[in-house]
Formats: C-alpha cells, structure tokens, sequence
C-alpha cells in the first residue's frame, strides 16, 4: 500500500463531544467488564479490542490491512520487550526460591525487621524504585511483589502494594527513558522539562509511602512506623526533587531509591516501631498467608557471607541493568538491533492538524533491541546466578517451562491490551479523546494529566503515553496561553498514575505473584479508586502551578 490514509478525528459527521463519547466505548468496555462484571483480564481485553476493530473499520473508515496491522503490531510489543522481562524477572526469582536462597534472604530481611509495614517499605517503595529507575516496564511489580510473596504476603495485598507503590516512580524509570522521550517528541529542552516533571512529582513521592501504609493498615497503625515513614518518603522526595532540577533525569530514580533505602537501613540499626505488626499478628491476617513456616526467632541464624551470597541474584540484576545502561556498552548491544518498519503499516497513516502543526507521516518501527532490551539484562543475571548457585540444568529447564505455563493468559492479556492501543492509536480514537480533553479551556490544567493518565492506563506506558500526547499538550497549552513545560510535565506526572491500573501492568502483578483470576478483577477495581484519587491530586496540583506560580 503505497497511498497514505489520513487519520478523521470527528466521527459520523458529527462535533467532537458526540465522537469521543463514540471513541471512549473500548475503554468503557474494559472498565466495565472488569469492574462491573468481575470478568477475567484476558476475556475483558480480548472483548475490548473486538470492539475497537469494528470502532476502527466502521467509525474511522481504517481500511482493515491498516487495523489488522497495527493490531499485530500492539501484539509483538506486548510479547517483546514486555512479556520478555516479565518472563526473565520470575525466572529470576525462582531460581532463589530453588536454590533456598530466598529462605536467607527472608531471614536477612527479617533481622533488619520483622515488622510487615516496614518490609513493604524496603521492597515495595525503596526497592521496587530501584527497579523501576534501572529497567521499568513492568520488571519492579514482577520482582517486588514476588518477593512479598515469598515474605508471607498473600498474592492480592502483594500486587495491591507493589502497583501502588510503583506510581511516582515511574515518571523516571528505566534510566529517564520518559522525560527522555518526553523532550524529544515536544522539542522541550531536557533540563527545564526534567525539573518541571521532578516539581510535580517530588511532592507526592513525599506523601507515597505514608499513603502506602495508610491503604494497607489504617492511620492509627501507621502513625506507630511514622518515623520510617517520614524518612523515606522524605529522603526520596527531595533527592527526586535535587537530582530532575540539578543533575539530569537518567540518575534520579536510582540515586533517590538509594539513598532512601541507606536512610532506613540506618534508622532500623537504631530504632523499631514500639508494637511490632508482624505475620502472626490478628490485623494482619487480611494481607498476610501463614504457610506453616518458622517463626523469625526459631529461623537459623545465617552467617555475612551466606546472606551476601543469597542476595547475590539481586546484585547481579543491578549490576548488570547498570552495565546495559552504560553507554559505551549500551552502544555494543545496540549494534545488533533492528529496527523493522511494519509491513503495511509504517508511514501508511498520516496524522492531520490539529494533532500535529502539519500533516505528518505516522511511523511504525518496530526495535528488535534483542541484546540491549531490559530483559535481556534480566536473563543474563539469571543465567549467571544458575551457575553460581550450582543449579542443575534439568530444574533450570523446569522452572523456564513452570513459569512460561505460568505466564500464558498474562501474556494473552498483554497482547491484547497493546493490539487494542495500537489500533486506538493509528485509527485516530486516541486523539479524538485527547481533543475533547483539550477542550476545557481554562481548566485544562487539571485535565492535564487525566490525558497522560489515560494513555497509561491505554499503553502501561508513561514513555509511550508521552509520544502520543506530548504535542498534543504542548500545542494545547500554548493555544490556551499555559507554560508549555507544565502542561508537557503534567502529561507524565499524571500518566504515573495510571500505571496500576493498566492492564498490562495488573498481568504482570498477577503472574508474578500467582493471583488467581477472581482476584485479578477485584485488584483492578482496588487499584481503580486510588488511581482517581491520586490522578486528581496531580490535576490540583498543576492547576495551583498554573494559576498561582507560573506567569501569563
């Protein structure tokens, strides 16, 4: 197909209130599927994106090659790089879990405390930041809310944590990658727009770990751990707010999750909470399975070197997360990529104005990075740890093929969600809603960052959620006489908070932890009421920037 398709962002001949109320159904569907009638994921996505074929083919007149395409194109993103480090991250862990390493780890933690709030704290929030700063993309729910799992939390409160926890964060996981992105797509210069984004976000780190606690336990059981609560929602919130405004944004994840985990290191080495809340304990009996296994004083006491060797899984995926974020070696692995324009797809559909200043050719490159992909790093520190905890070929191969049956309807889900974005995308669906968010004029700023929030929970991405409606605030903004850096800013501090209830993202949690696919329907409707409450503090917080800080 030589001929360029032009995307139509009005449908039926009629204005765009009526037509994003028409582009708005897939979406609707989803929540109310999932929401409503308690179907699985993978049902609910897959109903979704029928939907979106026949939104596509009858509403926006997308020759069906074009919507065939871009759904396949959504489904091969979902399958690499996503489902590849979700794969290599729950290898990783069960090959501790086979080796008895995790048993040493368990107890490790256990001896800097026994106290559940403050292991959610460590791994969840600090540990789980570390993650999100040095790969993203859904390897720090996959690795903290397995750990939690093996820690005694049952599946549900596991993922519930973790996708809570994973939210402010991801604003600049994966090395910067969204701030990154960000500025390439508006032509924003990177400094000015990473402090803007790190304004917006240090905030709320400040107030994450606090409202962690606060979901899982309740105020009056919180305010008996504030002082590890205050320290490292304090800690990470400056330094976020030090590092985006004065270094650079690739450092800022894994330089705040750092210091916020030494922070409560220290702290644990001289204080603990005066009424422990720990596995046995009757209001802990919601979140936590007993499994019959030894108390923390009847555990065996480990030796440095024995829990320095158990940990060793984990050093070696930040070791090796940091080598491919170096760039001489990053530039080595990436030699190797490819980067394959899709068939029938690739600069086939033209974006229109007012999307974009002119018309532009809509590109569909699809990076075979199989060297340098996030979980490629994650495969290599779990290869490496085979052979240093000695584990024999034979239970490798099991546990690859235990957690690829594991991982199927995830995957299904993740593939469908994706083919359902891509198809939202190209057809020209997505820009039909994020015009009508456009459209509200002097409160655009609070709605700001619901369009970021919506291209999340669309993509679980906040860097593809930039790339599709950065322009789109950008251009916006300066319409409307707003700072341009705001409105680009708010579009990713918002999208973060869309990230847990992103199906792909609730895929992940559910095969991390082994949540069973009830649960999965009762974790999105859990996830969906927190998203709301915190996209809006995000919404008044850029409107107080707009109106009572930023010059007109």
């Amino acid at each position: 197909m030589n001929s360029s398709w032009q995307q139509t962002y009005t449908l039926l001949g009629q204005g765009l209130p009526l037509s994003a109320a028409i582009a708005s159904v897939p979406i609707v569907t989803l929540l109310f599927l999932l929401g409503v009638k308690r179907k699985p994921a993978w049902l609910a996505a897959l109903c979704a994106l029928g939907i979106t074929v026949v939104l596509a083919a009858a509403g926006y007149k997308m020759p069906p090659r074009l919507i065939l395409s871009a759904a396949a194109y959504g489904a091969a993103f979902g399958l690499f790089p996503i489902s590849w480090i979700v794969l290599w991250a729950i290898v990783l862990y069960q090959v501790t879990v086979a080796s008895g390493r995790f048993e040493v780890i368990h107890s490790s933690l256990g001896s800097l405390t026994t106290d559940l709030r403050l292991q959610a704290l460590l791994v969840a929030f600090a540990f789980g930041a570390f993650v999100e700063g040095a790969t993203g993309f859904g390897t720090p729910v996959a690795v903290a809310s397995a750990m939690l799992v093996g820690f005694g939390f049952n599946p549900f409160y596991a993922a519930a944590v973790c996708l809570l926890a994973n939210t402010v964060p991801v604003a600049f996981g994966s090395i910067g990658i969204p701030v990154v992105t960000l500025a390439g797509i508006t032509g924003l210069p990177l400094g000015p727009l990473s402090a803007a984004v790190g304004r917006l976000c240090a905030p709320l780190s400040m107030i994450l770990p606090g409202y962690l606690i606060v979901t899982m336990v309740g105020w009056r059981r919180m305010q008996e751990v504030w002082p590890a609560v205050a320290l490292a929602g304090g800690v990470f919130g400056v330094v976020q707010f030090l590092m985006s405004n004065y270094v650079s944004p690739q450092l800022t994840d894994i330089v705040s999750s750092l210091s916020a985990i030494l922070a409560l290191l220290v702290l644990l080495r001289f204080w603990r909470p005066r009424h422990l809340l720990e596995a046995g304990d009757p209001s802990a009996a919601a979140f936590v399975e007993l499994r019959g296994s030894a108390s923390y004083a009847d555990r065996r006491k480990y030796r440095t070197g024995e829990v320095l060797s158990a940990w060793m899984p984990y050093a070696l995926l930040v070791l090796f997360v940091l080598l491919w974020g170096f760039k001489p070696v990053q530039g080595l692995l990436n030699s190797v990529t490819i980067n394959l324009p899709w068939p029938w797809l690739h600069n086939v559909v033209q974006r229109m104005p007012p999307v974009v200043a002119v018309p532009l050719h809509y590109a569909a490159l699809y990076q075979v990075n199989w060297l340098s992909a996030a979980g490629t790093a994650c495969m290599f520190a779990a290869l490496v740890s085979v052979l240093l905890v000695r584990l024999s070929l034979r239970v490798f191969l099991r546990i690859l093929r235990d957690v690829i049956r594991q991982l199927f309807l995830p995957t299904v889900t993740v593939a469908c969600v994706l083919s359902l974005a891509f198809v939202m995308n190209y057809c020209g669906a997505t820009a039909t809603l994020g015009l009508a968010f456009a459209g509200s004029g002097a409160l655009f700023p609070f709605f700001s960052p619901l369009l970021g929030w919506l291209g999340v929970f669309l993509t679980g991405s906040d860097t593809s959620a930039n790339a599709l409606f950065g322009n789109l605030q950008v251009m916006t903004a300066s319409r409307l006489g707003f700072d341009p850096l705001l409105m680009a800013a708010a579009n990713s501090a918002g999208g973060v908070m869309g990230k847990m209830i992103s199906l792909q993202t609730i895929a992940v949690a559910a095969a991390a932890t082994g949540m069973s696919v009830p649960d999965q329907a009762r974790l999105f409707r859990f996830t969906l009421r927190h998203s709301i409450l915190l996209t809006t503090m995000v919404g008044l917080e850029v409107l107080l920037y707009a109106y009572a800080f930023t010059r007109h």
